[in-house]
């Protein structure tokens, strides 16, 4: 690693920082140019009091959305940085699928000031082992070790496991998704004395349907965590239209 350190400079100096979204030469790293940045919509408050869908206008602290007053979520919130776009796709898919490993800290940054004041612990939502050994790597992991060095929230990457190998979700339906993760998560050796009565944050990169956090979370608060709060790089607000 140690030796890694001065190629590493090297390839800071020779190559100059780029837009995590169209690699157009920026300033510093990290940074979006201005078209990319623009093209972002950042999500935030007013929100669901339960699962923080956005509001357009403040219906107040205690206001939810219809899905939640029809039937509440496990968890206790999905904060997201940004929602689901063509720049934020591109920024998950280099991660998830290009190996570009940097835009952890991109999603990380702008994830961190979602951060909930009364974190206990960081929890990447897991991939199966048959998806690291082809991918080499969790996005999540990387994404929350990510935010692990920024906010010096401890992060338990083996906490919470996926035991059961799971199909794409997109394209199912509703009840389809609900039935492809169930029984898919188990929690880690020692994980009930790390979780008694603590704040969860639970790590993804994109947040669709709902399903696998839903299932996280219950495997989660049945090992005796308090609170499970999702935060995600990118939240997908019309799941119709996703792809």
């Amino acid at each position: 690693m140690a030796l890694l350190t001065p190629l590493a400079r090297l390839a800071d100096f020779a190559l100059p920082p780029r837009c995590p979204g169209c690699g157009q030469v920026t300033a510093e790293d990290h940074r979006f140019c201005v078209t990319c940045w623009s093209s972002l919509s950042f999500l935030g408050p007013p929100w669901c009091a339960l699962c923080h869908l956005p509001f357009e206008y403040d219906r107040g602290a205690e206001a939810l959305c219809g899905a939640c007053m029809a039937d509440p979520p496990a968890h206790d919130g999905v904060r997201a940085a940004v929602a689901y776009g063509n720049v934020a796709r591109g920024v998950a898919l280099k991660l998830k699928y290009g190996g570009r490993l940097g835009c952890a800290e991109t999603m990380a940054r702008a994830m961190a000031r979602l951060m909930p004041g009364d974190v206990e612990m960081l929890v990447p939502v897991p991939l199966h082992r048959w998806r690291i050994w082809s991918r080499g790597y969790n996005q999540a992991a990387l994404i929350a070790r990510s935010l692990s060095r920024v906010q010096g929230t401890p992060v338990e990457v083996d906490l919470l496991r996926r035991v059961k190998a799971t199909p794409v979700l997109r394209g199912l339906g509703a009840k389809g998704r609900v039935r492809a993760v169930a029984g898919a998560f188990a929690l880690g050796p020692d994980a009930r004395a790390k979780l008694r009565g603590r704040t969860i944050v639970l790590v993804d990169d994109v947040h669709t349907s709902g399903a696998t956090a839903e299932a996280c979370s219950r495997v989660l608060k049945r090992g005796g965590a308090a609170k499970v709060i999702l935060l995600c790089w990118a939240r997908v607000l019309d799941i119709e239209g996703a792809d």
